[in-house]
């Protein structure tokens, strides 16, 4: 589960001396570090701060994109005399961003974060990378602002589409490996957004106040997890205060966990709009990104002033243009410079469809009404405009293929973000897929405006599919958990009508299901990206055997969140920018749960959610047994799965540590997706990684002497065997 970024021997001692692929030639990270500090020797200052300040590479304002630069995130120019390239960026979580078709193109879209934290695949996560990169390098451009890692901690939050889930060390794991996949393309990468930046209201200003043992055990390892994993060229702070300091401002974060005690040695960039000083240099930020959006351009003049005035600032220029310098070397982009090609959408499209397929989650099945037989004679399908295509969340990430949206419905009606935060569908029809699955049947469409017109014609069907979707954007978070625009009277009344209801969900997080009890099957599609409609197909008619487990646990309601009432809802307007009124402030206290994000705050609440972490269904049965975990410095665990259904299917072993000498807990220690046919059996070893079976004290991370108890589980809920080890006292700093 390592990335080719690193070897075992090297991971397990120090993060920060990985071998980078340059072309065909492999340069050592050491390597990288002298040719970066031979070069930046002979730069002078102006044109080290140069490497220091980027636009935002789009018309806005008065800013002009230099002509040949592709329309993007950003742009920082080169310096042609030291062979240094200039650095193109686009967004890129989900693909390569359309940014409103402002380019003219489109490219492959991926399913959402969270589909995509479903497969529990680090394999699939880097193919997905690699082809990421490979697109954005054919379109110009040679970094991307990828790799979200942050923490789900509130299913409400606008970005929760983008991200892996809500435990570290899945997130890390696969966070990682979609960064190597994208470097292994010459193509820089970004993780993002360092840190504590799980909800989108007023997050220019709001503060996350949270003690230090409880970030470094979520959040901050999720981060050092995807470091390790995949090396990432450079981080993207955040825009939210942590422990009331700005993110990209913020020291004791910065230089101190980051630089100091995690050794990393690429470049912090900043989020676009989020510098508020000069000084912010000195307090570890080595980039200001897309500058025109800030009140001023902190890292150009000002910054070039106080490195000709200042030792302090000459000394931290030098190191700050070095670390980019180290990156450019150290991916290989000098050596591999984007050229504009032909994008491969059916290969793309290909690779989209199996990320979205494996990422489903099938919630409910009663009676085996899934798989659908192509002998249905008729079928009614509802709603989620699924007659003309899919679902994707809106914001920076959004990613369209070629001509567009099929539907785009405006949610604001002016201002330069408008285009970007449209409701937006893929050209991916389920309507026209499964008509295509089922030539022999009678399919038909109601939009489900109505309730009542759902209902009437319900009753006419043998089958219902009913799409239901719950729109999510960057900017905004949801007020609660409910399906928008009625749709949950929707679902109600045509389950009323008709007991062979299945429900398609296209979500950007859990919603909360009130009519769970009268539908006979739920399908979690998430945002299923480019050849989505066709992927729910085949899952709905058995042609794939649907393996997807949640990366997310569903509350039963919001009362069940350690913030039941949405911070900030009732004093501050929601808007795509965040900045607020001046003055506006906003804490939230994360101390609540601390380090129990999702499936631990439940467990350690006593709480039964309405689906927990790692749940998922199959059209097959798994059997797990045989768990043994062994001791030492490289703890591990292993363990036997077996397929005990008549199809092929894939499960995803999960162990857990469930107390420890100090008392009872819940972590999610080692995880193996393994594909299996009938009657087949895998013994199966995960690596168990020191840090999730220790805490952080005021001395780092310790592993107190006693006996460690652990559970094999189809979830977070579903513990089914136990084994125990006995662990001697152990406290260790930074490096495992």
């Amino acid at each position: 589960m390592r990335s080719w970024l690193c070897c075992a021997a090297w991971l397990a001692a120090c993060s920060t001396q990985a071998m980078a692929q340059v072309g065909n030639v492999p340069l050592s990270a050491g390597d990288a570090d002298k040719r970066a500090a031979a070069t930046e020797r002979a730069m002078t200052n102006d044109e080290r701060v140069t490497l220091l300040n980027g636009i935002l590479a789009m018309p806005y304002g008065d800013t002009k994109v230099p002509e040949g630069v592709p329309f993007g995130a950003g742009y920082i120019p080169g310096i042609a005399r030291l062979n240094i390239p200039a650095l193109t960026e686009t967004d890129a979580s989900l693909g390569v961003s359309y940014i409103g078709g402002m380019r003219g193109d489109g490219a492959t879209a991926l399913p959402s974060g969270l589909a995509m934290g479903s497969t529990w695949s680090p394999q699939l996560m880097r193919e997905g990378g690699a082809l990421i990169a490979g697109e954005a390098h054919a379109k110009g451009f040679n970094v991307l602002l990828a790799g979200g890692i942050n923490l789900v901690r509130d299913p409400r939050g606008g970005r929760a589409f983008e991200y892996l889930g809500e435990d570290p060390l899945h997130s890390g794991l696969l966070g990682g490996a979609a960064v190597a996949g994208i470097q292994s393309r010459n193509v820089i990468s970004t993780i993002k957004h360092f840190v504590l930046n799980p909800t989108e209201i007023g997050r220019q200003f709001h503060n996350g106040i949270i003690n230090e043992g409880a970030l470094r055990m979520s959040d901050l390892l999720a981060f050092e997890i995807a470091i390790e994993e995949g090396q990432p060229g450079s981080i993207m702070c955040a825009y939210n205060k942590v422990n009331g300091a700005q993110a990209c401002g913020n020291d004791p974060l910065l230089n101190g966990v980051l630089k100091k005690d995690w050794g990393y040695k690429g470049w912090v960039m900043s989020d676009w709009g989020s510098v508020r000083a000069t000084d912010f240099a000195l307090k570890g930020l080595d980039q200001q990104s897309g500058s025109q959006l800030d009140a001023a351009v902190h890292f150009g003049k000002p910054l070039l002033d106080a490195a000709n005035q200042d030792k302090r600032y000459r000394d931290k220029v030098s190191d700050m243009s070095r670390r980019i310098l180290r990156s450019i070397y150290a991916v290989g982009i000098d050596q591999n410079p984007p050229r504009k090609a032909p994008i491969d959408f059916t290969a793309g499209a290909a690779v989209a469809q199996e990320i979205a397929e494996k990422g489903m989650v099938l919630l409910k099945n009663q009676n085996n009404v899934l798989p659908l037989a192509a002998s249905a004679k008729k079928i009614l399908v509802i709603g989620g405009y699924a007659d003309a295509g899919v679902l994707s969340g809106a914001g920076s990430s959004q990613v369209q293929g070629e001509g567009g949206p099929v539907v785009s419905l405006p949610t604001m009606a002016e201002g330069p973000f408008a285009p970007i935060m449209a409701q937006n569908y893929h050209r991916s029809s389920p309507l026209q897929a499964i008509r295509a699955r089922a030539p022999q049947a009678e399919v038909t469409f109601r939009d489900g405006r109505y309730p009542a017109e759902a209902a009437i014609a319900a009753k006419n069907a043998d089958l219902v599919i009913v799409f239901a979707t719950q729109w999510m954007s960057e900017g905004l978070d949801v007020p609660d958990l409910s399906l928008p625009t009625g749709q949950d009277e929707v679902v109600a009344a045509v389950a009323k009508a008709n007991p062979n209801t299945v429900v398609v969900l296209q979500t950007g997080g859990p919603v909360a299901m009130p009519w769970q009890g009268d539908v006979a099957a739920i399908l979690e599609a998430w945002y299923p990206g480019a050849r989505g409609g066709e992927g729910i197909a085949a899952v709905l008619f058995g042609d794939v055997n649907p393996s997807g487990r949640l990366p997310v646990t569903f509350p039963a309601s919001v009362a069940q969140l350690p913030r039941p009432g949405l911070p900030g809802a009732e004093t501050i307007e929601p808007n795509f920018q965040g900045y607020g009124k001046p003055g506006q402030t906003l804490d939230i206290d994360y101390n609540i749960e601390g380090a129990d994000v999702g499936y631990r705050w439940f467990a350690r609440k006593g709480a039964k959610p309405l689906y927990p972490f790692g749940y998922g269904l199959s059209y097959t049965s798994f059997e797990r047994s045989g768990l043994a975990v062994t001791g030492g410095k490289t703890p591990s665990a292993s363990f036997t799965l077996r397929n005990t259904g008549a199809r092929d299917g894939a499960d995803i072993g999960q162990v857990y540590l469930v107390e420890t000498p100090l008392g009872k807990t819940r972590r999610l220690v080692g995880f193996s997706r393994i594909d299996l046919k009938p009657g087949e059996a895998r013994r199966v070893e995960v690596a168990i990684d020191p840090r999730v079976l220790a805490d952080w004290t005021s001395k780092g991370w310790k592993i107190a002497g006693g006996t460690y108890r652990f559970a094999l589980g189809a979830s977070a809920d579903d513990l089914i065997e136990e084994a125990q080890v006995q662990l001697t006292e152990r406290t260790w700093n930074y490096a495992k």
